[in-house]
C-alpha cells in the first residue's frame, strides 16, 4: 500500500512533524512518498533520504539560522539563503532528488511571476531551499534563472502530488489559526499579516478532506514561527497528537 505524507510549512513548529514521524513508525506506518513545504519540505525530504527522526531532530535543534555570517548584503532579506547550501549538502552529498530513497515533492512560490511550482527531479537543495525562504526574512533562491520564495506562499499543504500516487494521505499540519481579539489588532501591519494567515489557513483545511488522517494539533499556536528554544516542546506536541489520533482509529491504515 502507498501511504503519503502531506507535511505543511510553519517555520520552528515543523518540529512537530518529526514527533509525527515517530509515532507513524512506532505504529508500523512507514510512508512511501512524502510532499513538503517550507520546514515540511526540509523534514520530509530528510525523511525521503531515510535520515532517521533523531537526526532530523538533531539537525533542527542544532542548525542556527540567525549567526551573522548568514546575514544577506546588498540582497532583498536579512537572511542569505545560499548560506544553507552546506549545512543541507552534508545529508544530501549526491544534490539529485534521483538520490532519495522515496519519492519527494517540494512546492516553492516564483516570486517574479506568482505561479506555484512542484520540485520533484533535478537538483535537490536548492528547492528545499527556496521552499524554506520565508519571504522578507530570506532572501529569494535561485533556480534556473527563476526566483523563488517559501512554498507556503501559495501551498502551504501540498496534498495535490500525492493523490494519484497514494491509497492513503496523511497530513500533518502544523501553522493552526489563532484564536485573537479586535484588540490584538493594533497596527495597520498586523491586519495585513492576520489576512495572509487566515487565506494561507483556508486554503490549507479545504484539502483536510482529501487526506484519511490530518493531524493538526491547536496547542502550536503557542509557539512562534521563529521559535528555536521550544523545539523539543514542538516534537513532543507532534509525537503526542499523532499517537492519540492512531490509537483512536486503528483501521484507517489497515490493509
Amino acid at each position: 500500500m502507498n501511504i503519503g505524507l502531506a507535511l505543511s510549512g510553519g517555520g520552528a513548529r515543523g518540529a512537530a512533524h518529526i514527533g509525527a514521524i515517530k509515532a507513524l513508525e512506532e505504529h508500523g506506518i512507514f510512508p512511501t512518498h512524502i510532499a513538503g513545504t517550507s520546514a515540511g519540505a526540509i523534514v520530509g525530504a530528510l525523511y525521503a533520504a531515510d535520515v532517521s527522526w533523531s537526526e532530523i531532530l538533531n539537525f533542527f535543534k542544532t542548525i542556527s539560522i540567525f549567526e551573522t555570517n548568514r546575514y544577506a548584503r546588498n540582497k532583498p532579506g536579512f537572511i542569505n539563503s545560499v548560506k544553507f547550501y552546506d549545512d543541507l549538502k552534508a545529508y544530501f552529498p549526491d544534490d539529485n532528488f534521483d538520490a532519495l530513497k522515496k519519492p519527494l515533492f517540494i512546492t516553492a512560490a516564483n516570486i517574479i511571476d506568482g505561479n506555484s511550482k512542484i520540485f520533484s527531479k533535478g537538483q535537490l537543495i536548492k528547492p528545499i531551499i527556496a521552499s524554506a525562504s520565508f519571504p522578507g526574512v530570506f532572501t529569494p533562491t535561485e533556480i534556473n534563472g527563476k526566483f523563488y520564495v517559501d512554498g507556503g506562499t501559495l501551498n502551504n499543504f501540498p496534498v495535490e502530488p500525492l493523490k494519484e500516487k497514494c491509497d492513503k494521505i496523511i497530513g500533518i499540519y502544523v501553522n493552526p489559526l489563532k484564536k485573537i481579539g479586535i484588540k490584538d489588532l493594533k497596527h495597520s501591519y498586523s491586519v495585513v499579516e492576520r489576512a495572509y494567515k487566515i487565506k494561507v489557513a483556508a486554503e490549507s483545511m479545504s484539502k483536510f478532506p482529501e487526506c484519511d488522517m490530518v493531524i493538526s494539533p491547536q496547542e502550536l499556536v503557542n509557539y512562534g514561527t521563529f521559535g528555536m528554544n521550544s523545539i523539543d516542546a514542538i516534537f513532543q506536541l507532534g509525537y503526542t497528537s499523532t499517537k492519540s489520533a492512531l490509537e483512536k482509529d486503528k483501521t484507517v491504515f489497515s490493509k
